[in-house]
This record gives structure tokens, sequence and C-alpha cells, in this order.
């Protein structure tokens, strides 16, 4: 069984590696040849996709290959080098607002949608599926900070609030208080009770070389690094002729776009059965997000030269968060699952991102 899962694992990473070679590539012609903001945008969507599921594939070799619990901690820190490169490439296009909210719908993406389908396969597949809760609750813990870690900047930096005018110098608090926290989760990380599980290790290992695990990990970042500026600079035409808001831009399409991908392997473990790992691969995204890509971003952001990436959330995107974390939490709580309960993150998630559908077109 396991050499069977090891093979198909194999076989997904070929195919991944594939789609990005030849998307990236069709992407830098479209770009050459001048086509339209449309075309070059989707190429670059499903570049992006692809190379961010490259990415994880390495990261994950590369874990392994340093022992069984550095696989959380080298995934932490490498596996959203493609949400890092669009975020950085749209802050100095000046696109703060996709910045954010496709920081707090990365979350919502992986909290919500995600996880509800994989409840929703596992679920119909196998009917009721148990898993351990103490990790679920260590991760909703942690997803409240992150709730936390925007609600309060906001209020307090709101007309009339202690520090207004000063959400520069609360985000940057905020943000060194978060890497903090994520840094005192790293021996947890190693120890396997937060992050993928020693499963997601058995089922992985043996797979590449170090050498051949380095030399991925550094080409798809590279071409991730390239592709995420083609990407960004498309971006805005592209929607503008869609007549797409940059709320709903952020919160949904790229935020899908950064990870879409990769969170399938989550689905998919927990359509074999494997809830356990399903559920750590996919809320451990959430926490990557929260605890390590928006803190560094909020800091990066200060010496950029462009716009600065606050804390400071609109109060949608802050109840928002704050109602996938109680649901999450809920659901997750007694360590078990079905469909009807994966239905219901998938609802919530298609609520919230209808509620920023109607909003106005971005400005070309």
């Amino acid at each position: 069984m396991l050499a069977q899962i090891t093979a198909a694992a194999g076989r997904t990473a070929l195919i991944t590696g594939s789609v990005a070679i030849v998307a990236t590539v069709a992407s830098a012609v479209l770009k050459a040849i001048g086509a339209n903001d449309i075309a070059i945008f989707i190429a670059s969507a499903i570049a992006l996709a692809s190379l961010a599921s490259v990415v994880g594939a390495a990261t994950d070799q590369l874990g392994t290959r340093l022992g069984p619990g550095a696989t959380g901690v080298v995934q932490s820190a490498l596996g959203n080098l493609p949400e890092l490169f669009i975020s950085i490439f749209a802050l100095r296009a000046g696109l703060v607002v996709v910045v954010q909210t496709a920081l707090i719908g990365s979350i919502l993406a992986n909290s919500l949608l995600v996880l509800g389908a994989a409840f929703v396969v596992g679920g119909l597949r196998h009917g009721r599926q148990k898993f351990h809760a103490d990790m679920s609750r260590t991760t909703a813990m942690l997803l409240v900070l992150s709730v936390a870690s925007l609600a309060i900047p906001t209020i307090a930096t709101a007309p009339g609030g202690p520090d207004f005018g000063h959400a520069k110098n609360v985000s940057i608090v905020v943000a060194v208080v978060l890497l903090m926290v994520f840094v005192a989760s790293i021996p947890m990380s190693i120890r396997g009770t937060l992050g993928p599980s020693r499963e997601h290790h058995e089922v992985s290992e043996a797979g590449w070389s170090l050498g051949v695990s380095i030399l991925v990990l550094a080409v798809a970042g590279v071409g991730a690094a390239l592709v995420s500026d083609w990407f960004v600079e498309a971006l805005r035409p592209a929607m503008a002729s869609l007549a797409l808001s940059e709320e709903f831009v952020g919160l949904v399409i790229v935020a899908i776009a950064g990870n879409a991908v990769e969170n399938v392997v989550g689905i998919t473990a927990a359509a074999r059965n494997q809830s356990d790992l399903a559920i750590s691969l996919i809320l451990n995204s959430s926490l990557q997000v929260a605890l390590l890509l928006i803190p560094v971003l909020v800091l990066l952001s200060t010496v950029l030269g462009g716009p600065v990436l606050t804390l400071v959330a609109p109060g949608l995107l802050i109840a928002a968060l704050g109602l996938s974390a109680v649901l999450g939490a809920m659901i997750t709580f007694d360590g078990e699952s079905n469909y009807v309960e994966g239905f219901a993150l998938i609802g919530l998630y298609i609520i919230i991102a209808a509620s920023v559908w109607f909003g106005p077109p971005i400005a070309a």
C-alpha cells in the first residue's frame, strides 16, 4: 500500500511539473508577443498554481531528508514562496487591497473550502471519519490569535481609538509578536505534534535525493518569482476587463491560485481515509500564512519602498476570519467529521466570497 501511495505521488509530481513547465513557457511566450492581458493572466495563474505544488513537493522531500520533525519547519519556511513573491510584486505595484485580501483569503480557502472539500470527499466515501483532536485544538487556538492580530489593530487605530494614526507602528509590533509565536511553535513542529503528521513523513519518504530536492526547489522558486511578476503585471488590466473588484480578486482568485493544487493532496488523503494526514496538511497551510507569511510581509513592506501593508483590515474580513475560526473549532473539536460538516464549511466560504462579488470593479 505504501509503495502504491509513493508511486502515485511520484506520478502526480511528474504531471504537475510538466504542467508548470508548459504553463510557464506559455506565459513567457504570450508576454513576449504582447498577447491579451487576460490570456497572460490565465496562463500565469495556472503556472503559479502548479509551481506552488512543485515547491510544496520539493520542501516536503527536503524536510524528510533532514528528519521526520523537520518537514513541518521546512514547509513553513519555504512552502509559501509563490504567495510571498505574488505579494511582494503586488505591493510594489500598489495593490495593497489585493495583497491583504489574498492573505486573509488564503486562510479562509484552506480553513473552509479545502477542509470542507476534504470532509465531503472523505465522508461520502467512508462515512464518519475520526482523527486526533489535540492538533486541531492547538490550530484553532492559533487561528483565533490570527483573528485578534487583525481585530485589535483595526479597533485600536480607528478614529477615537488610543492608537489612531499609528497603524504602521501597531502592525509592526503585532507582526513581531506573531513571529515570536511562530518561533515558539517550532519545537512542537519538530516533535510532530503541530504541522504535518509523521504519517506524512512515512508516505513521502525515500523519494528524491537531497541534491535533486534542492535543485527542484531552486528552479521552482526562480520560476515562481518570474511568473509572479507577469501575473501581477497582467492582473490589473485583466480584472478591469472582467469588471471584478480588488476584494474579490484577492480574496478568491489570487488566494486560490497560490496553493490550490498543493492542497489537493489533503483532499486526496481524506479520500484514502487518512483523516489525520488531511487535516494536518490543510490546517498547517493556514497557520503558515497567519503566523509567518503575514508578519513577514508586514515587515518587508516597510523597506520595499511602496505602500506599507498594515494589519488594519475591513470589518467584513475580520468577521469572516472570526466566523471561520469558530466554525472550524466547533467541527473539529470532537475529533470526528462527516460530509454535512464539510458542506457547512464550503457554504460559509461561498457566502463570504459572494459578499465581495458585487464590489466596485478594479481600475485599469
